[in-house]
């Protein structure tokens, strides 16, 4: 089993940033791909934000790049997600994922979604 807590999110000003982080415990083998999910207010799906295998490989969805970035600290079993230039639309419920998926199969999960789910922190954005 993997367990996923996130933390790090508030309420921002547009074009502010924030930090989000998703400790994790379980098996290293379960958890080799991680990432970033959100849900916007009214919509009943999760956006897949970015993704981050073990080996440090990285994806991000095309719109978000460059300004939002994933990293982690395998030391900590920890995961981040750097959020700059925030604007409205960035307002959403963000969870953290993770599941046993390698390579390309990792990289697909951005759009699917992965196996174990934290229980989201709220990020708000006003302008």
């Amino acid at each position: 089993q993997v367990q996923l807590v996130e933390s790090g999110g508030g309420s921002v000003q547009s074009g502010g940033s924030l930090r989000l982080s998703c400790a994790a415990s379980g098996n290293t083998y379960s958890r080799n791909c991680m990432g970033w999910y959100r849900q916007a207010p009214g919509k009943n799906h999760k956006e897949g934000v970015a993704i981050i295998e073990r080996d440090g490989t990285t994806k991000y969805t095309d719109s978000l790049e460059g300004r939002f970035a994933i990293s982690q600290d395998k030391d900590k079993n920890t995961i981040y997600l750097q959020m700059n230039s925030l604007k409205p639309e960035d307002t959403a419920m963000y969870y953290c994922a993770a599941g046993a998926y390698f390579n390309d199969g990792c990289k697909g999960r951005l759009e699917w979604g992965l196996i174990y789910w934290g229980q989201g922190t709220q990020v708000t954005v006003s302008s």
